[in-house]
């Protein structure tokens, strides 16, 4: 399914706004609309909801959720907050989330993370974001594509699932990757690329690091759920939260199994550095007779042994030959013990 790459928001900061009515596909809306559906006026189905989603680079979005939105505290404290760990708590019976994802627009960079704010209450999901993110996209793909949602709950779930998917996707691309290098570590070939595996893990333990909290944070939340979540809607929590804990169980194997790798390359590389050494000594070694003697015949002082001598030469030669040949034997000999 293609994903829309257009974020433009009107004066609102809103990005777009749907409503869903059971059982029928999503109606795109305005914030004209919102007023008129939160104040009563639109008539329709009870059960019936809308998902808004702010961006933060428009000034006039904080203005709007502030004036016109009846938002829990914790939620407008968490779009000035920073990159931190992911966070989902009750506040005012509304359930306020913060959850990371990768950027939309990014390469294969797990670093590249995003931050999204998300306020659920009975009848309204509010998101609010500094820059795309993909996992959001994706939930807005399947809005496009015709699927019903039954409740602001079944929607976070289905959101939950698409981080769980994105994810995924970073693990599978991680995972190739390493099986290449691994594959060349194994053909004793030490790769050039090194940086990009320490890359790679860095990208992983940070990612992990962010998203490792959401699982947890959902089972405390399913443990004592609001009165105003259906028991549907629990089940697909606890569904969304099994399925990323899996995705982080993944992730921290893919972890320790870059951390193994590393550590058999940094045994290689030592390997290879002690052979290329060991033969620089063995050479310095069998050079030494020759160098000594011919630093001593080259004294140009008197009483130099067999200057006179027809056979000085040879006797010298094959008196070091036979010494380096000795001290070559030695070295080898020690190296194979």
């Amino acid at each position: 399914m293609q994903l829309d790459n257009t974020y433009g928001s009107n004066e609102d900061g809103l990005i777009w706004g749907y409503r869903f009515s059971p059982g029928r596909p999503a109606e795109a809306i305005t914030t004209e609309t919102v007023r008129a559906f939160l104040g009563g006026e639109e008539a329709g189905d009870e059960q019936a909801f809308v998902w808004l989603h702010f961006s933060l680079a428009n000034q006039g979005s904080k203005r709007y959720l502030r004036e016109v939105l009846d938002l829990p505290d914790a939620f407008h404290d968490s779009l000035d907050s920073a990159v931190g760990s992911t966070r989902l708590e009750l506040d005012d019976g509304a359930l306020v989330a913060v959850i990371h994802d990768v950027l939309f627009d990014a390469s294969f960079d797990a670093s590249d993370v995003g931050t999204t704010s998300l306020c659920i209450a009975p009848r309204m999901v509010v998101s609010a974001r500094l820059r795309p993110l993909r996992s959001v996209d994706r939930l807005r793909a399947a809005v496009r594509g015709g699927q019903a949602f039954r409740s602001p709950v079944e929607l976070l779930a289905h959101l939950l699932r698409d981080q769980a998917n994105v994810l995924g996707d970073i693990l599978r691309k991680s995972t190739l990757r390493v099986d290449q290098i691994e594959d060349r570590l194994l053909a004793s070939r030490v790769p050039a690329d090194r940086k990009e595996l320490g890359t790679l893990r860095r990208s992983l333990v940070r990612l992990q690091r962010l998203l490792a909290p959401e699982p947890t944070a959902l089972f405390r939340l399913l443990n004592r759920p609001p009165a105003w979540i259906s028991r549907d809607d629990v089940l697909d929590l606890q569904q969304a939260a099994e399925e990323f804990s899996a995705a982080i169980g993944d992730s921290s194997a893919l972890v320790e199994r870059v951390k193994l790798i590393q550590e058999e390359l940094a045994a290689l590389i030592n390997e290879n550095t002690s052979r290329t050494l060991f033969v620089l000594t063995v050479v310095t070694v069998l050079a030494l007779p020759v160098n000594l003697i011919a630093g001593l015949f080259g004294m140009n002082v008197g009483g130099v042994p067999l200057t006179h001598s027809a056979h000085g030469f040879s006797l010298v030669v094959g008196g070091l030959v036979i010494l380096t040949a000795l001290l070559a034997y030695l070295a080898f000999r020690r190296r194979g013990d």
